[in-house]
């Protein structure tokens, strides 16, 4: 395929302009032509040659084109242009490598070690909202996308279950609400088991799917992550209003922080029912998390303590003794400069009052990840359904595998954190761990809005104002905002609507079976489709829509190449299987040679060199915007090709193995992107 034609050729440059010209080529870029007619692969590099060997770049690239043997897979190469070296494959070779393989051997590992990536990291206060499923849906495509190429990854989704958020709910229910914490417990527990009532019932069904409600249910009756969502807005409008109140959130966090207490036991208790509510909302999305670090392990294990004393050692930070500081352990910036506005020259990492902040923590988190701290956690499966990801504990299982010592870490957190990324960043280089900040990659994004009609169409009131702007900001604090869970609600049923109007023979739940992945395919690709630093204003309209660059388009055409198969029957079923040998009969080379064909086959063979752009560029939106073109690529095809109506049974047997193979590459293409293939659109 491609890829591997790509490096072949490279390699066999450099080798040739050594013993040719005695000229070491570094890095030899490939292009590729605008147009079929020009070629497959495009080399510059005679340009550069010319300037070093100080001779005109055209005759370079003739007296190259003269004398290159080419490597296998290629037909000829030719000079063109002022020096540009255009090679043309050979079309057969290059399609029956594609029928042949289902992945680029030319796609190979290139970290060196392990990759974390860490993704998701909700507060566990409160339901998830939309844009922590921008989160979750980048970090997961990434981790896709890396294990695609090859690569060993560990997949993290940090619990902050001392911070401040859980800490502001648990003070909310024991000053703001009056309950008492032991009974508070109990009733929290008591959620879950409301839960699994109502599914026995029939009322709810089970993840993932958490439809159809039965008539009177709400999520809010069963979702114990609803109820904190309203609290925690309750709570924060009353910290504006009655400011002295901000001291139930101190004496909060240093009770939680030093555990054994009845605040530290209700906290934990509302953390963990919250999580268990964000895994099911992620499982939804597709997405699955290998370990659930929990900061309350790193300062139980004293993983914090160990950080602190090597950043006390190496004067990484210091004592502050007077102005608003005072008393407090705070990290010079250097060249990690403060947030716009700020004004600060340096960064608090343990309060006066003792209190560790959460750059202190994600220190010493980052440390262990890297496997620079020297200490490690204890570990236990979460639950005990399947496939249930493990979590950090003061004791563990004895068959726990091992975690963390990672060569690479992603840390997908949004743009607005990226100061406080640098803070990390900075104490790792402070300690003399360069390293290690240099392999901590802060994968950055921006957040996620409403466009005013969709604000509009899930239940928020607007003013005549916001209806107006290009986008409706959203706020968990405030309490205005969309859960995750009911944006994808409202996702299936609007897909279910389309779905009973497409196929009404079908009855309801087999029409639920096919809303379901339409739905959830038209959310992840909204999500990945912009470029992660443009703002995104989500719409559920634009979204669903089954034209334009969308989820459904993309599905649709998939399923559509599937159809053509099957009514291909016998022909369809053998097209579909791999070819042994990757043998390339003769008259494929005479079926390939219009170039509207060729160009089918070419995009379908580019899935790896777009995937491992993606991964170098930390930018997922490339394997999505693939995925539309070679969409859009198929059905231009199948409106001006009647494959099954095609008399000649030698070119119909080549037309359907085109069809196969190009569903193949696009089913790839969406797994990647985290969405299915459904049974019918």
């Amino acid at each position: 395929m491609l890829l591997a034609l790509e490096e072949r050729l490279r390699q066999a440059v450099v080798e040739f302009a050594a013993r040719h010209w005695q000229v070491e080529l570094a890095n030899v870029a490939i292009e590729q032509p605008p147009r079929p007619e020009l070629g497959d692969l495009a080399l510059p590099f005679c340009f550069e040659l010319a300037r070093r060997l100080r001779r005109a770049p055209r005759a370079l690239a003739q007296e190259f084109a003269a004398s290159f043997p080419l490597p296998e897979g290629f037909a000829r190469v030719e000079a063109a242009g002022s020096g540009y070296l255009n090679f043309f494959v050979r079309r057969s070779q290059v399609f029956a490598a594609l029928a042949g393989q289902r992945r680029d051997p030319g796609l190979q590992p290139r970290l060196g070690g392990k990759a974390i990536v860490e993704h998701t990291n909700i507060n566990p206060n409160k339901a998830a909202h939309i844009g922590h499923l921008r989160n979750a849906a980048l970090g997961d495509t990434f981790v896709r996308l890396l294990r695609y190429r090859g690569e060993n990854v560990e997949v993290q989704n940090y619990i902050d279950n001392t911070g401040v958020q859980v800490a502001d709910v648990a003070a909310a229910f024991e000053h703001v609400l009056h309950q008492d914490a032991a009974a508070l417990r109990a009733e929290i527990a008591g959620w879950e088991e409301k839960r699994q009532r109502l599914e026995r019932e029939g009322a709810i069904s089970a993840p993932p799917q958490n439809l159809p409600l039965a008539a009177g249910v709400t999520r809010a009756a069963y979702s114990f992550d609803y109820r904190c969502w309203d609290l925690y807005a309750q709570i924060s409008r009353h910290y504006e209003e009655q400011p002295d109140a901000l001291a139930w959130r101190g004496a909060a966090l240093a009770a939680i922080e030093h555990g054994g207490n009845e605040t530290a036991a209700l906290a934990e208790a509302v953390a963990d029912a919250i999580v268990t509510c964000h895994l099911r909302t992620m499982r939804r999305l597709n997405v699955a998390y290998d370990l659930l670090p929990r900061e309350s392990e790193i300062l139980r294990l004293h993983f914090w303590d160990a950080a602190f004393e090597r950043l006390k050692r190496s004067g990484a930070i210091r004592r502050e003794t007077a102005g608003k500081n005072a008393g407090c352990w705070v990290m010079d910036l250097g060249t990690a400069g403060p947030e716009e506005g700020e004004g600060e020259d340096s960064k608090v990492i343990v309060r006066s009052n003792g209190t560790v902040t959460y750059v202190g923590k994600d220190i010493a988190y980052q440390l262990w990840k890297l496997g620079k701290l020297g200490r490690d956690f204890h570990y236990r499966r979460w639950s005990s359904a399947p496939g249930a990801p493990w979590v950090t504990d003061t004791e563990g299982a004895a068959d726990a595998p091992s975690f963390g010592g990672a060569r690479w870490v992603f840390n997908v957190i949004d743009a607005r954190q990226a100061y406080l990324q640098d803070i990390v960043a900075a104490g790792l280089r402070a300690l003399g761990e360069q390293e290690a900040a240099e392999h901590s990659v802060h994968f950055s994004y921006e957040m996620v809005a409403l466009s005013p009609r969709c604000a509009e169409q899930l239940g928020l009131s607007l003013s005549p104002e916001a209806r107006q702007r290009a986008h409706v900001e959203v706020s968990g604090r405030k309490g205005f905002g969309i859960k995750a869970d009911d944006l994808m609600d409202q996702l299936i049923q609007s897909a279910g609507r389309e779905v009973q109007a497409r196929h009404p023979e079908r009855d309801e739940a087999a029409q639920l079976a096919l809303a379901e992945p339409i739905a959830i395919g038209a959310l992840r690709y909204f999500l990945l489709k912009f470029t992660k630093n443009a703002l995104i204003a989500f719409d559920l309209d634009e979204a669903l829509s089954f034209e334009g660059e969308t989820g459904p388009y993309v599905q649709y055409a998939a399923v559509r190449a599937g159809n053509i198969l099957r009514k291909g029957g016998e022909e369809g079923a053998a097209a579909e299987q791999p070819l042994a040998g990757a043998a390339a009969p003769d008259d494929w080379e005479h079926y390939l040679e219009p170039n509207e064909l060729w160009e089918l086959v070419q995009l379908a063979a580019r899935l790896e060199s777009v995937a491992e752009q993606a991964i170098v560029t930390t930018e997922p939106a490339y394997l999505a915007k693939y995925a539309f073109q070679l969409a859009q690529a198929f059905n231009n095809f199948y409106h001006r090709t009647p494959v099954l109506a095609e008399a000649d049974a030698g070119r119909r047997a080549f037309l359907l193995r085109l069809v196969a193979v190009t569903r193949q590459r696009l089913a790839a293409a969406l797994d990647l992107l985290g969405i299915a293939v459904p049974e019918a659109m």
